[in-house]
């Protein structure tokens, strides 16, 4: 044949990927008409765009939509209908995707078989929806313009999102990254933050060249996934000669290189050093997770060189640590011996004060004692004729209040002599019933001026080990701070009786204001003052039941307080062992 025009040149479509081995768009229908599904998936059962096919997913209420949507939170496109189980079902549907499920990229395209019902003008400017058709002007072409023009949208948005997570992840990273100071680690975390930002399983390997000169050796500083053994090895044989051929082409290329299944990243840092990243992944990286990834690499050089910089940094520093560690050595043990002085003169100067408030504290009883008494003798003076009898007791208690008085004073300053911090003391037998009763009898005078009933009882002998006059000391102190709290005309009880595990136990209980909650965090302080006030007018130095306290434990023993709940007052106690070993 001469005349060739009516001839037909059959050509071969491309060889292109099936649209069915891609992953495919899925389209949601909800309507509850039947015949809406049936054409809708007559309509569009060809339909393809850039090589997606479509999953069409079917719903015939808002409720079965509602699960429909919760179950595939992918879906990009939904064909509602404004008209089903209600007159408004399908705009409450609307409702409840951009404002529960929060699912803001998905396109909704609203279609009406009853237009009037939801006017369009209102439904677009109250409703977050992307179209409005009435079923009736949707044919198969619009129904496809439509759905292109709703999926290309989706997709557009779908990239927006990614690129914004991806910035999202490239900050975080960036602030990440910037804190580790080991090179290692930086490298660690460079392969995990790559593959988050990819969203996808990978496997991979850091490469350093540490001078950036053809010669220099390979560093592998991490790996991960079925690299992770052959880094462990700390080999570059291990990885392959196949593996190490791609990572020194790209050392000779220097730029990125991204292929099917396998990227190739080339960074150098401002001091001259080359890092190759190569990753193996199961998907091809979208131009999207390429740009990120360029994003991405653009910051790490300055990573690498300032974890260089802060190594760099450490070995100058540890270098001047020894330099000033030698220069100041002489110094250093100056200072401790400065400081043992210090620490002597402030052992000598709380000592001082210490004996200068036990002195104030401890004279002050037995003066009591020497002027209440010499008080009563003068009334005694007066009798006609006079009592000697009780006269005369009244002159043996103030020589006995006299005596002891001197002999805590000579106790006192043998302490300031042998400058001494602990109070020494004795360790002999005492009758404690005995030693209380006599400490009772010296308070006497005191609680009958304030007509107080005072009572002490026990069994007639309870042997403990200690210091007589230490004790008296501390047991005076609960007996006078009882009278002295408690009310005019008020009862103070003193009891002795024996521990279960042995030993003895005092109780001295009064009827006063009992303690504060702050009184029973600072009972037993020095200069600790209780939140009552003595009722006789009678002056507290806040000394008296933390030397109580003191003598107590120097003999091994434990002193408490609790309030008489629900009775008024307060109970002061203290527990003394047989021995002190």
């Amino acid at each position: 044949m001469q005349d060739n025009d009516d001839l037909v040149e059959l050509i071969d479509d491309d060889d292109g990927p099936p649209a069915e081995s891609l992953p495919r768009w899925k389209v949601a229908v909800i309507d509850d008409d039947p015949a809406v599904h049936d054409g809708t998936q007559f309509a569009l059962y060809d339909f393809a765009l850039a090589g997606h096919g479509l999953e069409l997913l079917s719903a015939h209420s808002a409720a079965e939509g509602r699960d429909l949507l919760r179950a595939h939170p992918d879906i990009a496109v939904i064909l509602l209908d404004v008209v089903m189980e209600s007159d408004s079902a399908g705009l409450d549907l609307v409702d409840f995707i951009r404002n529960e499920l929060k699912y803001e990229t998905v396109r909704i395209i609203l279609r009406t078989g009853q237009p009037g019902q939801a006017p369009e003008r209102r439904v677009i400017v109250d409703y977050d929806i992307n179209d409005y058709k009435a079923k009736t002007e949707l044919t198969a072409d619009k129904l496809f313009t439509s759905l292109t023009a709703a999926l290309r949208s989706y997709q557009q948005l779908q990239r927006l999102v990614q690129t914004r997570r991806g910035l999202e992840i490239i900050i975080d990273a960036a602030s990440t990254l910037f804190d580790l100071h080991s090179m290692q680690r930086l490298a660690e975390g460079v392969l995990t933050q790559i593959a988050s930002l990819i969203e996808a399983e990978c496997s991979g390997i850091l490469v350093l060249r540490d001078d950036g000169r053809p010669g220099d050796p390979l560093s592998i500083l991490a790996g991960s996934g079925c690299y992770r053994e052959a880094v462990c090895q700390g080999s570059a044989v291990a990885m392959g000669n196949e593996v190490m051929a791609v990572v020194r082409q790209a050392l000779d290329r220097q730029q990125h290189e991204f292929r099917s299944e396998r990227s190739v990243l080339y960074l150098r840092t401002g001091s001259g050093r080359e890092i190759v990243v190569l990753l193996e992944t199961a998907k091809n990286l979208s131009d999207t997770s390429r740009a990120l990834v360029e994003v991405f690499c653009s910051r790490l050089a300055i990573a690498f060189d300032n974890v260089i910089l802060y190594q760099q940094l450490e070995d100058a520093n540890l270098r001047l640590e020894e330099r000033v560690a030698k220069r100041t050595a002489e110094l250093k043990s100056a200072n401790r011996r400065l400081a043992a002085q210090s620490s002597e003169l402030r052992r000598a100067n709380r000592f001082k004060t210490e004996i200068l408030g036990t002195i104030a504290h401890d004279l002050k009883n037995p003066l009591g004692v020497i002027m209440g008494r010499s008080e009563m003798l003068s009334d005694l003076l007066a009798v006609a004729p006079p009592p000697v009898p009780s006269m005369s007791k009244q002159v043996d208690q103030i020589r006995g209040a006299a005596r002891r008085l001197t002999d805590m004073v000579d106790v006192l300053i043998s302490d300031a002599m042998s400058d001494a911090l602990d109070i020494t003391i004795r360790q002999d037998a005492i009758n404690l019933v005995t030693l209380v009763g006599e400490v009772v009898e010296a308070n006497r005078p005191l609680a009958d001026r304030k007509q107080q009933v005072l009572t002490v009882e026990g069994p007639e002998a309870l042997l403990v080990c200690g210091d007589q006059d230490r004790l008296w000391e501390a047991i005076d102190n609960l007996v006078s701070n009882a009278i002295k709290y408690s009310p005019n005309q008020g009862r103070v009880a003193v009891s002795v009786e024996e521990a279960e595990a042995g030993g003895a136990v005092l109780l001295v209980r009064d009827n006063g204001p009992g303690l504060s909650p702050e009184d029973e965090g600072r009972l037993f302080g020095r200069f600790q003052r209780l939140s009552a006030k003595p009722t006789g007018g009678e002056s507290s130095s806040g000394l008296g039941l933390s030397i109580a306290k003191r003598i107590v434990e120097l003999h091994n023993g434990t002193i408490w307080a609790r309030n008489n709940a629900p009775d008024p007052g307060a109970t002061f106690g203290l527990s003394l062992r047989k021995t002190l070993s």
